[in-house]
C-alpha cells in the first residue's frame, strides 16, 4: 500500500470512528473504568452534612472558620492496545477482513480515550512483539497508531501470547488498561495470563468470523491453515465435516473464554456481522454496573 493510500485510509477511519467514538464516550467507556484514586482539589467553607474527617484544620485555624478538603477522582488512565497482525486475521466473509474490523475496533477505543485524556499505547505481536508505542496522549499520536495498523506485514505469520504478555509486563510498571484484539487461533498461556491479570487490566476481544462457524457447501475445496501454511483437501458437502468444524469452533472460543475468567481478566467475544459499536456500548454498560 502507497503512503498516499495509507494517509487517506487513515483519514477515512478518523471521521468514521471519531464520530462513533463520542457515543462511546458519552458514558459508557468513561463509567466502565475508574481512576487510580482520589487527589486533592480544593477546600471550601464546611457546610452541613460534609464528613468531619475531612475539615483542613490548618485552614480552620487560620480562619477561624470550619473549612474542609475536597478530593475529585484521578480520571487519567494508560490504554494499551494488543493487536494480533498474523495471517489469520487477513481473512474475512463479508465487507472486513478481522484486520480491517480490528483496526476500527482499535480505532474508536483510541479516541474513546483519548477524549477522556487518557493515554494510548500500541503493541503489534505476532509469536512475539512486532511493533511498541509507549503510551502518549494527542490526535497525531492516535493517528500515527492507525497508521501503523493500516501497515501490510505479508508472510505466514505465526501468533501467541506468551511473549507478547511478558513483553507488556517488562514495559508496564504501572497499571493498565489492556485490550487484546485478536481471533485467538492459538493456545492461550493461561500462567501468563493469571501472572499479568494481577498487574493490569486484561480483556479480551475475540473477533469472529461467521463464515467459522459455517461453511456453505460447495464441494471439495483447498484450505489453508493461515498460522502455520499447511494445506488439505476439504469436502464441505459433508455434514459430518461441517457439524466438526463448527463443534471445534465452539470449543475454542470457550477455551478462550474460560482461560480469561480463570484469570479474572474480561472477554468479549464480537461477531463481525454485528456492530461493533453496539457491542462495546453494551460491554462498557455492564462492566459499569
Amino acid at each position: 500500500m502507497e503512503v498516499q493510500d495509507i494517509l487517506a485510509r487513515v483519514r477515512r477511519i478518523e471521521i468514521k470512528t471519531k464520530g462513533l467514538s463520542n457515543q462511546l464516550f458519552s458514558g459508557a467507556y468513561h463509567s466502565s473504568f475508574k481512576g487510580r484514586g482520589m487527589s486533592f482539589s480544593e477546600v471550601r467553607e464546611y457546610a452541613a452534612g460534609d464528613d468531619v474527617r475531612h475539615i483542613d484544620w490548618n485552614v480552620t485555624a487560620r480562619s477561624g472558620q470550619p473549612f474542609v478538603k475536597v478530593y475529585e477522582e484521578e480520571r487519567e488512565l494508560t490504554i494499551m492496545l494488543m493487536i494480533d497482525i498474523s495471517d489469520s486475521t487477513f481473512f474475512g466473509s463479508g465487507a472486513y477482513q478481522k484486520s480491517e474490523y480490528i483496526t476500527e475496533l482499535a480505532a474508536v477505543l483510541a479516541f474513546s480515550a483519548s477524549q477522556n485524556q487518557d493515554k494510548v499505547g500500541l503493541i503489534l505481536f505476532l509469536d512475539k512483539v512486532e511493533l511498541y508505542i509507549p503510551p502518549k496522549k494527542g490526535r497525531q499520536h492516535i493517528l500515527r497508531i492507525i497508521r501503523e495498523l493500516l501497515v501490510q506485514r505479508p508472510g505466514v505469520r505465526k501468533s501467541g501470547l506468551a511473549h507478547p504478555l511478558r513483553f507488556l509486563k517488562g514495559v508496564m510498571h504501572k497499571r493498565a488498561i489492556c485490550f487484546v484484539c485478536s481471533d485467538f487461533q492459538f493456545d492461550i498461556p493461561e500462567s501468563t495470563l493469571r501472572i499479568v491479570a494481577k498487574t493490569h487490566e486484561l480483556i479480551g476481544f475475540q473477533i469472529l468470523d461467521p463464515l467459522e462457524y459455517a461453511w456453505p457447501s460447495m464441494g471439495i475445496l483447498p484450505f489453508r491453515d493461515a498460522e502455520t501454511g499447511s494445506q488439505l483437501l476439504v469436502d464441505t458437502s459433508d455434514p459430518a465435516w461441517m457439524q466438526q468444524m463448527r463443534l471445534n469452533q465452539e470449543q475454542q472460543v470457550q477455551s478462550v473464554r474460560s482461560k480469561f475468567i480463570r484469570a479474572h481478566a474480561d472477554f468479549l467475544q464480537i461477531d463481525m456481522n454485528a456492530s461493533y459499536t453496539r457491542s462495546l456500548i453494551q460491554f462498557f454498560k455492564r462492566r459499569a454496573m
